[in-house]
């Protein structure tokens, strides 16, 4: 019994961590960017959790972009 509890518990941790580790679309990166730029402007607009979402999914990007060699139409960058 302990081992099927602990096995469910295992399952359940990878597929959370496999769920958070999806990329997300660009379009997610320029939503938090603008959500940032509202924020700055409007104290209080909104909450700090999301601010702090939006802040890693800006550094993930900034890691993602460092690390590529082509823009999204496959040509080299320079």
């Amino acid at each position: 019994m302990m081992v099927d509890v602990r096995t469910v518990l295992v399952a359940a941790a990878f597929a959370a961590t496999t769920l958070l580790a999806c990329a997300e679309d660009r379009s997610v990166l320029f939503n938090c960017k603008a959500m940032i730029e509202r924020a700055e402007k409007q104290a209080g607009s909104v909450s700090e959790a999301e601010l702090t979402r939006c802040r890693q999914i800006i550094r993930e990007w900034a890691l993602r972009d460092a690390r590529t060699t082509v823009d999204e139409q496959g040509r080299p960058l320079k």
